[in-house]
């Protein structure tokens, strides 16, 4: 539908109410959202209780920023120029914040639906003044980890290199795939937490109809859930594993950096940890551990141990079931891993057949390495990275005495993967790069660094 009339239709979307209750061993939340005159939508969640007795008043302003986060899902569907917080109340600071959220996070929704979200009145965020904002809360006692574990190769690092640490630890599954309880339960979390979020099927069938869709900022969804889970089983840090190549953007429009991993990238995280500091809680962190690498180096570390090869899964088309060899991160996982393990182990991940030999695959790596029109919408690592990885995976075939792939010889002569691409420079890249722009505790730093200095 075209959006000018969906936005004429449907002036204004109103978050209307969270309840949240005690249903047996779980808290129960409920939201209302309604988009006037006539749609209204509500999405729950289910979070397990901890052993000890919750105050659910005291878990009041996380159960209200879990419904302003869930809300983008629904909002984005008509693109009401009011968004009306009715449930709670926002300072003007807040809602700037959100409102920059709204913009960067829907970036890529805002691209390929052709919305001009810099028109004047866009989107205007007004809240009930009525009620008083919610104040962050203290905690009476927060210690240890819990682990953010989607079932990645990146889950399966962190995880790993984790281990080490002494400290309490647990992770948190959201709509758990079978990729990550078989990830989480071989990094032995045999208990984990477990997060169910549904979906108002009403939005679906809007969907259908043709109303507005498009990838929104889940990873936000995530960092406001895992504070919550943070506060009810009382850690003192919510780590998730996103790394520096997660700040590459796709494409430029109507001034912004469009970014499929926004909401993974370090403007974000930086952002968000503000924002939870001054409106959620000070007693609990929020970073990622693989910040300070590029995908490539989490590769080499994946390599390092068989022990994950068939349990994870880095394919969004298939919801990490298994690799479709068809999809932009099909694609670049295996380009970034091909330099790093033999292909015995390679056949045990993807399958029998070479990804190079791939149509679909040699068409998003055309992408990746930056001869193609842009970017792939995807969670995918930097340009540079998938240039230095076609230069790796050439040397690998090489050194194995095979015959290097066509395309990939194609791809080093029309780059001219030649002078700082040579193997050495490369591999010395691997072990000491290190973006200083994170959060990591010094004892976090420590133990990533040894790892690296490892390969």
């Amino acid at each position: 539908m075209n959006v000018e009339r969906l936005r004429e239709k449907y002036p204004t979307f109103t978050y209307r109410a969270c309840k949240i209750r005690k249903q047996g061993r779980n808290l129960r939340i409920a939201y209302r959202f309604e988009i006037s005159p006539d749609i209204v939508f509500h999405p729950t969640v289910t979070i397990p209780m901890p052993e000890h007795e919750i105050d659910t008043e005291q878990v009041s302003n996380f159960t209200f920023h879990l419904g302003l986060i869930e809300a983008v899902s629904y909002w984005k569907s008509t693109c009401s120029p009011d968004f009306v917080v009715d449930a709670g109340s926002l300072t003007d600071k807040q809602t700037r914040w959100w409102h920059d959220l709204f913009i960067h996070g829907l970036g890529e929704f805002y691209y390929k639906n052709d919305i001009d979200f810099t028109q004047p009145d866009f989107l205007r965020i007004v809240s009930n003044d009525k009620k008083s904002p919610l104040q962050r809360i203290t905690m009476p006692k927060t210690e240890g980890d819990l682990i953010m574990v989607g079932g990645g190769k990146d889950s399966a690092v962190t995880l790993e290199t984790l281990d080490q640490t002494q400290r309490r630890k647990n992770v948190l599954l959201l709509n758990p795939t079978k990729a990550s309880r078989d990830t989480t339960a071989t990094a032995g979390y045999h208990e984990p937490i477990i997060v169910t979020r549904t979906i108002d099927k009403r939005l679906r069938e809007l969907n259908e109809q043709g109303y507005l869709n498009g990838h929104t900022p889940f990873s936000a969804y995530l960092s406001f859930l895992g504070l919550f889970a943070g506060a009810l089983y009382g850690f003192e840090h919510v780590i998730t594993a996103n790394e520096v190549s997660a700040g590459e953007g796709s494409v430029v429009f109507h001034g912004i950096d469009v970014n499929h991993q926004y909401s993974k990238s370090a403007r974000y995280e930086r952002l968000f940890r503000a924002y939870s500091a001054c409106y959620l809680s000070t007693d609990i962190s929020y970073f990622s551990f693989l910040r300070p690498l590029s995908e490539l180096q989490i590769a080499a570390l994946f390599a390092q141990t068989d022990k994950y090869d068939k349990k994870f899964c880095s394919c969004n088309r298939s919801r990490n079931a298994f690799f479709c060899g068809e999809c932009p991160k099909c694609a670049f996982v295996y380009l970034s891993l091909t330099p790093f393990i033999d292909q015995k182990r390679a056949h045990a991940i993807f399958g029998t057949l070479d990804y190079f030999e791939k149509p679909e695959i040699q068409s998003h790596i055309i992408d990746l390495v930056g001869l193609g029109d842009h970017k792939p919408f995807d969670c995918v690592g930097t340009e540079e990275e998938s240039k230095r990885a076609v230069a790796l995976a050439i040397y690998q075939y090489e050194q194995r005495g095979q015959d290097v792939p066509d395309f990939l010889r194609r791809i080093q002569d029309t780059l001219s993967l030649t002078g700082e691409y040579t193997t050495d420079q490369i591999k010395n890249k691997i072990r000491t790069d290190w973006n200083e722009h994170h959060f990591l505790p010094k004892e976090y730093q420590r133990i990533l660094k040894k790892q690296l200095e490892e390969l």
